[in-house]
């Protein structure tokens, strides 16, 4: 696990190069403490900072092949490296080190850019072709690990795992996409491609881009969720291949030179990834959870029955935590505006995880594969359909009714299209008209509910409402915010995070079932559900689902009340892109318990805080 980071045809002398590459790997030490790497030759920079899990003492990047023709950085882990190893061997390729990147470089070698096909695992990696003269990067298939990229043109392509690593180059374009920032505030986060900044790009997962000093910069999809479905299996069948795949995908994630643990809430999800590490391991499976006093966001006792029912060696730690404190440090480590405030909690546990181990598995994904949000049933039992001139009608009346009146958020729900609806169960509107608080040019360069969504929506056809819910979150949520949050977290502490429901081989099984085996009576999530019975003790299935998250709602009328102060100060920041009113609306509701805006409000805040700390983009 690592952090990489580099650049090409940069203006500047080796000189020049050398420095700013080793300001760009200083940005992201936390990512790989125990070793840093680099490469500067004829105006191509690689460098990286590494965290050692597999060969130790083998594994430093780059890494080359044989005549020093292709060189490598690569942040992630390749699982099947050791079948990918033998192949090439058998085909007379030779081997330097033990780890996984250096079968990067054979793999290119030998299969060209159609290596990312054959890779199983999390990565993010940049190769330089020095005899093509061309540069590849490319990232995992579902957006495990992250990669930033900075296509200045003439003046050369940059690269890295994080936006700091580019924020520290000469040049750097800061100016905010006005875009962005409308995504922002309708979904807590800015989804790939874009960044907060107009001139940087996050390459998609499942893509992979080729920079050649003639023809520039050229991206190409090389794997997609959207899968046809499959109607030739029982549901028998299909739960003993979730199992299949799952113990499987655990197996390949057991493979590490450093201490392992598993985080454990006591969810389906994470519970069944502890118990397929349980049921392959000669030891206890070291696990790890935090709680807090607030009994409605105290996941503790549970995860202390599952460990006790698996066998587990078991750590929690109950917090009350300094909440000021880690907003700031928290708000700091995703280099743009982050709103799921559950990355304080994955902090947390990633801090309590760190003391004793240096890989551990989580439970994510598994909402997003097998229909596990109540969302997807609530807007599948109300999918009425409804002229358009009718839905116009109920928004026209909408929006002339004050804010807070009774069945207003109703009669706009009702006024938007099918994916509007699900828009407005994952994200916020951005007019005030509709109890958004962006000013009018910020709504302009977003999109209102009804288009939110599409950009993926539309790559999701041909399935039933269900499993295009699922798709679009996968393509967009799963990515934007739950592994990005999940990455960052952990990395902050130099803790590699692994996500066994996220192999790409029981994802690809998963989005071939029929909506049929996704839900059922108990809820979402039934065909794994039968899967892991007789794996997991039976109380996990009757747990309440609850989100890993904090009391924002109490901590914003209480010790946080004023950071709302901060908000309402007229000389903030955030006003360039949010209307006062608007803003001292969502406050007074929120002090006077009329209404919860917690999550408007923290969204508001991390912006400020963000914009706080960029001086020239504010």
């Amino acid at each position: 696990m690592c952090g990489i980071a580099g650049f090409i045809d940069r203006p500047g002398t080796m000189d020049s190069h050398v420095g700013e590459l080793a300001a760009m790997t200083s940005a992201i030490v936390h990512r790989g403490p125990d070793e840093e790497g680099s490469m500067v030759v004829e105006g191509v920079a690689l460098g990286m900072r590494r965290l050692s899990i597999i060969d130790l003492s083998g594994g430093s990047q780059p890494i080359a092949n044989e005549d020093g023709t292709i060189n490598v950085v690569f942040n992630g882990e390749i699982y099947n490296f050791a079948e990918i190893r033998s192949e090439l061997e058998e085909l007379g390729h030779r081997f330097e080190t033990s780890s996984d990147t250096e079968v990067l470089v054979h793999s290119y070698e030998e299969y060209g850019l159609e290596l990312t096909q054959r890779l199983r695992g999390m990565f993010a990696f940049a190769l330089w072709d020095a005899n093509r003269e061309r540069l590849v990067i490319a990232r995992d298939r579902l957006g495990i690990k992250p990669l930033y990229y900075w296509d200045a043109g003439r003046e050369g392509l940059a690269f890295a795992s994080e936006l700091g690593s580019l924020k520290v180059l000469r040049g750097f374009p800061r100016d905010v996409d006005d875009t962005a920032v409308a995504d922002f505030l309708s979904l807590g986060y800015v989804p790939d491609p874009a960044s907060i900044y107009a001139g940087v790009r996050k390459l998609p997962p499942g893509h992979r881009m080729v920079w050649t000093r003639n023809g520039g910069a050229t991206i190409e999809r090389y794997w997609s969720p959207i899968v046809e479905e499959r109607t030739d299996l029982s549901e028998e069948e299909a739960a003993d291949e979730v199992r299949r795949l799952l113990l499987e995908s655990v197996r390949y994630r057991l493979v590490s030179d450093v201490p392992l643990g598993a985080f454990l809430s006591g969810g389906i999800d994470s519970s069944a990834v502890v118990a397929a590490m349980a049921q392959q391991m000669d030891r206890p499976v070291k696990t790890f959870s935090i709680g807090f006093e607030e009994d409605d966001f105290n996941e503790a006792p549970d995860a202390r029955r599952v460990a006790d029912a698996l066998g587990t060696d078991h750590t929690e730690l109950i917090v009350r935590p300094d909440a000021d404190a880690l907003i700031e440090r928290v708000t700091a480590s995703f280099g743009e505006p982050f709103a799921d405030s559950s990355a304080i909690p994955t902090l947390l546990v990633s801090e309590l995880a760190r003391r004793d181990v240096t890989v551990t598995l989580s439970g994510d994904g598994g909402d997003e594969l097998f229909g596990g949000y109540t969302r997807y049933h609530a807007v599948s039992d109300r999918n009425v359909p409804i002229p358009a001139p009718a839905r116009a009608a109920l928004g026209f009346l909408a929006r002339r009714l004050p804010h807070g009146t009774y069945g207003r958020n109703r009669l706009l729900e009702f006024s938007r299209t099918t994916q509007g609806r699900y828009a407005g169960q994952i994200g916020q509107p951005l007019a005030v008209a509709e109890g958004g608080v962006a000013r009018p040019e910020v709504v302009a360069a977003g999109c209102d509910l009804d288009q939110l969504v599409d950009r993926w929506w539309h790559q999701t056809g041909g399935r039933s409402l269900l499993t295009r819910l699922t798709l679009v979150d996968a393509l967009s949520y799963l990515p934007g915010d739950i592994l990005t949050k999940v990455d960052r977290m952990s990395m902050a502490v130099s803790l590699e995070a692994r996500v066994p429901i996220l192999d790409h081989h029981l994802a690809e099984f998963a989005f071939s079932l029929p909506s049929s085996m996704k839900w059922g009576p108990q809820g979402g999530k039934k065909i794994f559900r039968k899967a892991l019975e007789g794996m997991v003790p039976s109380f996990v299935f009757t747990k309440p689902k609850k989100g890993f998250g904090v009391p924002l709602r109490d901590w914003f009328r209480n010790e946080l009340s004023w950071r709302c102060d901060e908000l309402l100060d007229p000389r903030a920041e955030l006003y360039r892109y949010v209307e006062p009113v608007a803003v001292r609306r969502v406050i007074s509701e929120h002090r006077s318990a009329r209404r919860d805006h917690s999550y408007m409000i923290w969204r508001l805040l991390v912006l400020q805080l963000w914009l706080s700390r960029e001086p020239s983009a504010a």
